[in-house]
């Protein structure tokens, strides 16, 4: 049975919480949001080659309104390679496509990782460790294998994987069979499934057979597969939007946890580079030129290294400076961002900063 990962990189979001920073033709998964050179989606694609076989085993799908700026940043990426959506229709149909390519070109014993393009991981190590165990465990079950990151806080903003009974080790990691899955709860609840020590958040990486999760969209999502099956990608405009949460991962049978910890951030908003880059000895986390007074606990971000940012006597809010617009938010309300955004689209002479 083959062993051998081929990864897949989501590449088709948005990133609007990441607004004004994150636009039409520069979303979130160019950006480079950690101090580092390479974007989101570069260094997505730098830990992902290595656990595979190189550029050739690496596939990217992708939305057609950024499909040259994926080209623009991975020049490596063979052409047929890039899997380009007509339009955007979430996750379940990038699944059902793509796993239904693989299959075509590597048989149905392929295991397939689907990936975002927009997370950071801490320890590369751990992750190369983590990805060899659930390849085991998906080339040798029929197994939908999920990624389980250990809860550091009482989330509300993630979703939650509560582990059911233990079915091995595989590369030395426990592995269990998934009870239920939880969308985001309040406070409370969080509180009470950390408690637990059942419960991982869902990280949204997934690892399978082609074959494997070609059979349970066609038990659980026949209205996606199948016009696929039946018209290829011209058909993407006529699919339902469905997450494959929704559509497969709520109600197959054949989902795994593998509950794993090597630092990582699905980067939702703004708060997100704080977790990344603050420490003790500042007050702020700054990426930029930034002149304060009494100022503290603040995230400030300029994209041009000749604008300065004055700040005097803020507590707890978000500043970011690019090209034409200044956003300025407190820490707490960033998921408004989106709103914003809408009221932007509306008024003619905003278009532009979209």
């Amino acid at each position: 049975m083959n062993t051998l990962l081929f990864p897949v990189i989501l590449a088709g979001g948005k990133g609007e919480r990441f607004w004004p920073l994150s636009r039409k033709d520069r979303p979130k998964q160019f950006l480079s949001l950690d101090g580092s050179s390479r974007s989101l989606l570069q260094a997505t694609a730098d830990r992902l080659i290595e656990l595979g076989g190189g550029w050739d085993s690496l596939l990217v799908i992708t939305s057609s309104q950024i499909a040259e700026g994926v080209r623009q940043q991975l020049p490596d990426l063979p052409v047929e390679n890039l899997l380009i959506e007509s339009e955007g229709r979430d996750t379940a149909a990038a699944v059902a496509w793509t796993s239904l390519e693989i299959k075509q070109r590597y048989g149905e014993d392929a295991v397939i990782g689907f990936f975002p393009a927009d997370h950071w991981i801490a320890d590369q190590e751990a992750f190369a460790h983590t990805l060899s165990a659930a390849t085991q465990l998906a080339a040798s079950t029929a197994a939908i294998v999920t990624l389980g990151i250990k809860p550091t806080f009482p989330s509300i903003g993630y979703g939650y994987i509560e582990q059911g009974e233990k079915i091995g080790r595989f590369n030395e990691l426990p592995a269990y069979h998934v009870n239920r899955f939880t969308e985001k709860p309040n406070r409370e609840t969080a509180e009470t499934f950390l408690s637990t020590g059942r419960f991982s958040w869902n990280s949204g990486m997934f690892v399978f057979r082609a074959g494997v999760v070609l059979k349970e969209l066609h038990t659980h999502a026949p209205e996606i597969i199948e016009p696929l099956e039946q018209h290829g990608p011209d058909i993407y405009p006529q699919l339902p939007k469905k997450s494959i949460d929704y559509a497969l991962m709520e109600k197959t049978t054949l989902a795994y946890v593998l509950p794993v910890d090597f630092g990582w951030d699905d980067l939702g908003d703004w708060n997100a580079i704080e977790r990344l880059l603050k420490t003790e000895e500042t007050p702020n986390v700054e990426l930029g030129t930034h002149v304060g007074l009494d100022t503290q606990g603040a995230i400030i971000y300029a994209s041009n290294p000749e604008d300065v940012v004055v700040t005097i006597g803020l507590e707890d809010v978000v500043i970011v400076r690019d090209r034409n617009v200044t956003l300025v938010v407190k820490k707490e309300r960033t998921q408004e961002i989106k709103q914003i955004l809408k009221i932007l689209q509306s008024d003619s002479r905003f278009t532009d900063l979209l």
